[in-house]
């Protein structure tokens, strides 16, 4: 029997439901007696660091088998194995690593007058409409598909939920600071 779980959150999230539902089937299915294999596309999937390693080792206690499709830890494994162990450290010191070399270079480019992000699409009309929608307790999603892009490469598309919250956020903080000035 072989059941797939797919799932597109970041790692660093810490409710995965679709990881949850996979490893519970895993460890229920073990539990009758059935061998059970979690095959993962790579390990950076599973989770990084102590994550990781804490993983595996539930695993472990469970007798679930894992194995990597891809990556530096490709084939079936022990999670609790030195090597295993080695390299869950090193992907979540990696991780770190990306996330310092990404933030220098956003400070970098700031620095130089370069503007992080994409191109702005709202414009003081749709910010008025989002505020009315706000007042009306629509919900970020509802905003979005009620407003449109005027401007640009994007014109006649709605904005995305998190550019109605970004929008509507950077608006409060202007009023805040103006307010204590």
């Amino acid at each position: 029997m072989t059941r797939v779980f797919s799932e597109k959150i970041s790692t660093r999230v810490t409710k995965r439901p679709e990881l949850d539902r996979a490893v519970t089937l895993a460890r229920e299915l073990r539990a009758s007696g059935v061998a059970v294999t979690l095959v993962v596309h790579e390990h950076k999937r599973l989770g990084r660091g102590i994550d990781l390693a804490t993983l595996a080792e539930e695993l472990k206690a469970s007798e679930v088998g894992l194995e990597f499709l891809t990556g530096e830890l490709q084939g079936q494994h022990d999670p609790s194995g030195v090597v295993f162990t080695v390299l869950a450290a090193l992907s979540g010191m990696e991780r770190e690593y990306i996330r310092d070399r990404t933030l220098e270079g956003h400070e970098s480019a700031r620095k130089r007058g370069k503007t992080i992000g994409g191109v702005t699409v709202a414009d003081p009309d749709m910010l008025a409409m989002a505020l009315h929608y706000r007042d009306q307790g629509l919900s970020l999603r509802d905003m979005a598909a009620k407003l449109v892009i005027t401007s640009g490469k994007k014109k006649g598309q709605h904005p995305s939920p998190a550019t109605v919250m970004r929008m509507l956020r950077e608006h409060d903080e202007q009023a805040t600071a103006t307010a204590e000035a």
